[in-house]
């Protein structure tokens, strides 16, 4: 019984190991993180005081439309 037992833990330890499923999943999370590293440095420069406004603006407008149009904002 105890024989059978570890044979079977070293198995499933051996196959632990040479499991490379987690492999992919580190690779696409350091390409995730070097992506957001660039759209971070993208977006801290003048483009993103550019989209702010830009969707500022467009949030008046849409404000200004629904109160003009006699529509209730809740």
């Amino acid at each position: 019984m105890l024989n059978a037992l570890s044979t079977k833990f070293y198995l499933n330890v051996v196959s632990f190991f040479k499991d490379q499923r987690g492999v992919t999943a580190i690779e696409y999370a350091i390409i995730g993180v070097a992506m957001s590293a660039i759209v971070l440095s993208v977006f801290n420069s003048g483009l993103s005081t550019a989209l702010n406004g830009a969707m500022s603006s467009i949030d008046a407008n849409i404000s200004s439309a629904g109160s003009s149009s006699g529509a209730s904002g809740s």
